[in-house]
């Protein structure tokens, strides 16, 4: 018998088939979707362009920009490329509509925010925000536009919240840049770690949550965990392997005869003193399930002052994460948390990361977010709004089908580590 012949192959198979009757009705359920938002489309001609523009960014178009768009609804382009790349329609407001969708339908105190900071390759330097600059896509320094992504994420699922394109500081101040791009007069250079700040200024308040997690691109800066501190804001950020601490909770024995203030532990880098931590000090947790059984992390928290720059931080919990896979990777972070709180929430809040990390990665191509030829400052939010809801339609149209199409170890769980005994 072969192992496709096997029962437990069969079950599966029987699982993830999706008849035809599980997408009846999807036209149907995305115009109830878009008539939410319409209304902040003023126009007729601007109302008929959106729904246009959304079916197309969820369509099976190889490329989804407004050519092939129209060209498969059988319009002409221009008016399409004119309602994505300048039209007089308030990208802010529709996102200010999603927003509080998503808060209806997945608001919850104990959910996540979380920082994407996502990167779009461009083969030119005409378009805004455009230049040679880390690109995360390509794992090297090339031409790109860089954006700030807020995420929300809860037992319920995941969602977008909100987005902002980064303009480099030389950029900033290139007044024909600037001009030809049409940036907004009023705004001003931004470090990305400031606009996430700026973000959560905005949104923090309306969005129920207890923590905040980002990438090392975040965590790494210790001025913005000083602020969220000073906001109030529990935190789990990732940082890179060469993070200075030093240990809280073990102090080199003083020598004998000696006497006055304790001695400290010295600063190291946390990929060192994590390699030195012994096998009882790490704590098992089980993943959700593979294809090869369940899978299993390492991890362990401790408490660490930081150092930068020759400052010394407030106090923090690092929390290490080993991978037991055929590739296994490390994680660090640093947390800001109630004492008492477990290793296992902490890994929950860096999990969710990770999801929504693969949740905008997919959406450069299923959703069209990374399908656009436009640039201008106006162009690229409309584009990234569309795509967005285009985004928040099809992670509902997918729970909708999760339970007959979804295997036993499908993505759509929002916290997939499980605290479990070694």
């Amino acid at each position: 018998m072969s192992l496709l012949e096997s029962p437990q192959a069969q079950a599966l198979l029987d699982e993830g088939t999706v008849e035809a009757s599980d997408l009846s009705g999807c036209r149907a359920r995305l115009a109830r979707f878009l008539a939410r938002y319409l209304p902040f489309f003023y126009r007729k001609e601007q109302r008929q362009n959106a729904c246009l523009v959304v079916s197309g960014l969820l369509s099976d178009l190889e490329r989804k920009t407004c050519e092939p768009i129209a060209r498969c609804h059988g319009v002409e382009r221009k008016p399409i490329q004119f309602f994505v790349g300048a039209g007089k329609w308030d990208d802010e407001a529709v996102m200010g509509e999603l927003r509080a969708d998503v808060i209806a339908q997945r608001g919850d105190p104990h959910g996540v925010l979380i920082y994407d900071g996502s990167t779009f390759p461009k083969k030119g330097r005409a378009s805004c925000g455009v230049q040679r600059q880390w690109c995360g896509r390509l794992g090297k320094i090339e031409n790109c536009q860089a954006a700030v992504f807020l995420a929300y994420a809860t037992a319920r699922g995941y969602a977008p919240l909100d987005r902002r394109l980064y303009l480099p500081e030389d950029l900033a101040r290139d007044a024909a840049h600037r001009r030809k791009t049409h940036v907004p007069q009023a705004l001003r250079y931004r470090a990305k770690w400031r606009i996430a700040l700026e973000l959560l200024d905005a949104h923090g308040r309306d969005v129920p949550h207890a923590w905040i997690t980002g990438d090392d691109e975040f965590g790494r800066v210790s001025p913005f965990r000083a602020a969220l501190r000073a906001r109030r804001e529990f935190y789990a950020l990732e940082v890179p392997a060469n993070t200075l601490v030093r240990d809280l909770e073990r102090r080199p024995p003083r020598p004998r005869c000696r006497t006055g203030r304790p001695r400290r532990a010295p600063w190291q880098n946390v990929a060192a003193w994590a390699a030195r931590q012994p096998a009882s000090r790490w704590q098992a947790f089980r993943v959700r399930e593979g294809t090869k059984g369940p899978l299993r992390v390492l991890a362990l928290t401790v408490r660490v002052q930081t150092r930068e720059e020759g400052k010394v931080g407030g106090e923090e919990r690092l929390v290490v994460l080993k991978t037991q896979e055929d590739a296994p990777r490390v994680v660090y972070a640093l947390c800001h948390a109630p004492v008492h709180t477990p290793l296992a929430e902490l890994l929950r809040v860096l999990a969710a990361r990770h999801q929504v990390e693969e949740l905008f990665e997919a959406a450069k191509g299923e959703a069209g977010l990374g399908h656009y030829e436009v640039r201008s400052w106006t162009g690229w939010h409309h584009h990234v709004t569309l795509s967005l809801l285009a985004l928040w339609f099809l992670i509902q149209e997918r729970e909708r089908l999760g339970e007959k199409s979804a295997g036993p170890d499908r993505p759509a769980d929002a916290f997939p580590l499980l605290p479990v005994a070694s």
